[in-house]
Order: structure tokens, then C-alpha cells, then sequence
């Protein structure tokens, strides 16, 4: 038997917004005689809208009202209503999530989402969603090969290193056909701040197709250093965004390339030089002509819609099915997550909290009923009240059930497994799907850029 859940997706980049409407098939993929498994099998595609331009007020705000109006309307022509809506993302990406007013446009859509879509961004959430919307996940998993994924917006490329068919390394990079944009006549309207190290061009300056043609060069070879195709230069780093807060680490493997994006279809395409007022067809031929596609690689399944279809088909994932819940409403939204590798951590990790949080710990692989007791006294020892966690290792319904008779009837607590988080992230847990809860582990901080 199996459930179906309507999921949302809607991205909010810095060129293009885009909605589409999916159904989720959860179904149980264990035997009659044994302990169900839950697992998302079919990912249906249901609606999927227009390619918006992502209205924007100015160079630095976007326009909270009339993205509300694309969304409402995009609604309608799906024949949905935020009550039929039981999963999905609504992220904003690239530049858009630079933009002073990016909570603000969040809040104003927040009450569009259903009770379970949510409200994100973070560019290693995006690279994961655009390498698994884009096919990059399924071919690497098919072939066995190694396969690195770039995702090249408007304003970002986010970078997947994906073995196997997983997703072992994200990165991002500010390379994207909008960090320039100009007139049909190539008179420069915009110059991304990202720029100023490597572009000499001022607004209100006509462009020659030199210089347009050597940005695109210099931001393409970024890219091949990114993928151990060119000999590192401070470049990757001036490039490499500070929202990521880490190093990019180089692969050191042969693998394949894969691509999508807006600029993706201009590696494909010859399209005109200022087709789109910006730099995103001189940037795509480019990579066409670059070292990038000198050996084998391939455009995604989806290139343009990799991202939001990553967001309405892959954001969710289900927990463990032996699972623990007593007086917990759910859902719940935005909950951050603490790691903790064992019970004594807890009480000073949660002091730096301010909201309830969620721990999330690793567990023991086929705990004793005596570690599994040992485990119980340890977390009440550090959090007493309401008790939130996450566990990696499938003993979640054991532990909460040691929790459950050592404190007063009353006390929330919820124990789900299987699931895991890096840091700074967020959950959202949504009510069971046959024993099993729908999660979404998502980065929610929108960083800015000066």
C-alpha cells in the first residue's frame, strides 16, 4: 500500500523564479514480515510553470508583491491551494539571497507554503538539489562514474562532487551570467560587486566584445580550476563564495562533467552576445570553447530547471519507520539542530541556543538494552523539559521509549532515525507517512555579501 504527498517547489534565482507541483509516492519497500520500510519511490511531475524574470525593485530589493502575485497565480493554474500542499521548498538562490529584503520576501510568501513547504537557502542546499534535479546523482549511481556538477545561474555556480551516486562534496563559486548586464547597445547597467577584482567596466560604460569576451574567459577558467583542469591561481579564491565558509577542495580524480543552469543551455546553444542583457550566451561559449568541454561531459537532464525540480521532488526525505513520538505537534518548522557526538555534550551545546532545538546525535549501531538505558540517563542528566532528536542509527523507537518511562507522562519528546545533518542546519518534521516522518534538512541563514 502506499501514500501519496503533493510537493512544491519554487525558486527564487537571481535571474529566473520558477514553481512546479510534484507527487511523492511513499511506499513500503519491506517484506510482509518485517519491520516497514518507507522510502520515496515515484517522483511525479505534476505542473510546471512559465520561466519567470525575478522582479526586482532595484539592484538591492526585490519585489516582495509582485513575486507573491507570480506565485498566487501559478497556483491557480496548477488547481492547487496551500491546504493541498504537504512537502516542498520555496529557496531563494544565488544573488536573490544577497538582496537586503530576502527575509522580508520569504515572510510574504510563507503563508503560500502549506504547513510543511519551506522557506530556505544556502548554497550547499542548492548544489545538492540542482545536481539531484538536474540527473547528475541518477548518472553517476547508473555508470559508477565520478561525476562533478555544476549548476551555473545568474549569479552562482554551485559545485556537487557526487560518487557513486552520492553526493560526497558541495561548493560554490560567484560565476553566473548576471554579475554583468547590459543594454542591447552593450552599455553596462550593472556590475556585480563579486566583479571588482577582475572587471574594469563602470556603469554607463559601452562594453566592447573584447572585454565581454575576456570576463567570460577569466570566470570560465575559475570554473576549470574548480574541476583540476587548470593549475590553481588566487582567482578560485577571490571567486569562491564567503557563504560556503570553506575552501573548495579540488578533486584529484578523473571524473565527468556535468552541467546545468541557465547558462548551460549557452553551451549548448549559439545565442546571440547580449540575448538575454547580460553576459550569460558569452559565458556559456566560453565553457563550450574552454578545457571544460574538452573531455567527456554532459548537460543535465534538466538544465534551466534543475534547481526547483531538486526542490519539489528531492528536498523531503522520510525518517527511520521504528520511530518515537509522544505529545509532540507536529509539524514542526525551523527547528534548529545541535550536534552532539554523546550525551555529556548536551547541556553546554544547548546553552547556546535560545529556541528549542533538535539534537542530533549518532547513535549506536544495534545497541544493548543496557547501552540504549545508559544512553536514556545520559540525555536526561543534560536537557531535562522537552526532548527533541535525531539520530543517524536506527534505534530511535528503543530510545524513546527509555525516555518515555523515566520522565512524567506529559513530557513532548520525539525520537526519529536514519536521518543526517551537518552543521547549522534546520529541520522540518512533518506528521507520519505510514509510520515514517517526512524531513527536510535545510541551511536557513541567508548570508549577505558586501
Amino acid at each position: 500500500m502506499s501514500e501519496k504527498l503533493k510537493s512544491v517547489g519554487l525558486d527564487i534565482g537571481t535571474t529566473s523564479t520558477q514553481m512546479i507541483l510534484s507527487e511523492l509516492t511513499v511506499e513500503n519497500r519491506a517484506s510482509p514480515f518485517s519491520v516497514p520500510e518507507m522510502e520515496i519511490g515515484e517522483r511525479k511531475i505534476l505542473y510546471e510553470s512559465p520561466v519567470h524574470f525575478t522582479p526586482l525593485l532595484d539592484e538591492h530589493r526585490m519585489d516582495a508583491a509582485a513575486l507573491r502575485e507570480i506565485v498566487e497565480e501559478e497556483y491557480r493554474r496548477a488547481g492547487i491551494t496551500r491546504e493541498d500542499v504537504d512537502t516542498g521548498a520555496i529557496i531563494i538562490t544565488g544573488e536573490t539571497s544577497r538582496k537586503e529584503n530576502a527575509q522580508a520576501v520569504l515572510e510574504a510568501l510563507s503563508d503560500l507554503a502549506g504547513d510543511f513547504v519551506v522557506a530556505t537557502a544556502g548554497p550547499d542546499l542548492e548544489s545538492v538539489l540542482a545536481a539531484k534535479g538536474s540527473g547528475a546523482v541518477d548518472y553517476s549511481r547508473d555508470t559508477g562514474v565520478t561525476v562533478l556538477h555544476m549548476d551555473i545561474g545568474g549569479g552562482t555556480s554551485n559545485l556537487s562532487l557526487i560518487r557513486d551516486g552520492k553526493i560526497v562534496e558541495t561548493g560554490c563559486l560567484n560565476v553566473g551570467g548576471r554579475l554583468l548586464k547590459l543594454t542591447q547597445d552593450g552599455v553596462v547597467t550593472y556590475v556585480s560587486p563579486v566583479l571588482q577584482e577582475i572587471c574594469g567596466l563602470q556603469v554607463g560604460e559601452k562594453a566592447e566584445e573584447e572585454a565581454l569576451r575576456q570576463i567570460g574567459t577569466t570566470l570560465a577558467q575559475a570554473l576549470e580550476m574548480a574541476a583540476g583542469l587548470r593549475e590553481k591561481t588566487p582567482l578560485l579564491e577571490v571567486l569562491t563564495t564567503r557563504e560556503t565558509g570553506k575552501a573548495w577542495e579540488v578533486p584529484g580524480e578523473p571524473l565527468v562533467l556535468s552541467f546545468s543552469g541557465g547558462v548551460a543551455d549557452c553551451i549548448g546553444k549559439d545565442y546571440a552576445s547580449l540575448a538575454f542583457g547580460d553576459i550569460g550566451p558569452e559565458l556559456g561559449s566560453c565553457i563550450r570553447e574552454s578545457r571544460l568541454c574538452q573531455g567527456k561531459y554532459v548537460l543535465g537532464k534538466e538544465t534551466i530547471r534543475a534547481t526547483v525540480i531538486g526542490a519539489g521532488c528531492h528536498s523531503a526525505q522520510l525518517s527511520g519507520s521504528t520511530v518515537f513520538c509522544q505529545n509532540v505537534a507536529l509539524p514542526l518548522k525551523n527547528v534548529p539542530a545541535v550536534k552532539v557526538s554523546q550525551p555529556s555534550e548536551i547541556r553546554e551545546a544547548l546553552a547556546t541556543q535560545e529556541e528549542t532545538a533538535i539534537l542530533a546525535m549518532p547513535g549506536i549501531d544495534a545497541p544493548s538494552y543496557e547501552q540504549t538505558v545508559e544512553m536514556a540517563e545520559g540525555i536526561l542528566s543534560q536537557a531535562p523539559g522537552e526532548i527533541l532528536i535525531c539520530l543517524e542509527q536506527d534505534m530511535a523507537k528503543a530510545l524513546g521509549q527509555a525516555l518515555a518511562v523515566r520522565l512524567p507522562r506529559e513530557t513532548p519528546i520525539l525520537c526519529i532515525d536514519r536521518v543526517q545533518v551537518g552543521e547549522g542546519s534546520y529541520l522540518d518534521i512533518g506528521k507520519p507517512v505510514g509510520g515514517a516522518f517526512p524531513v527536510v534538512v535545510k541551511t536557513l541563514v541567508l548570508n549577505k555579501q558586501g
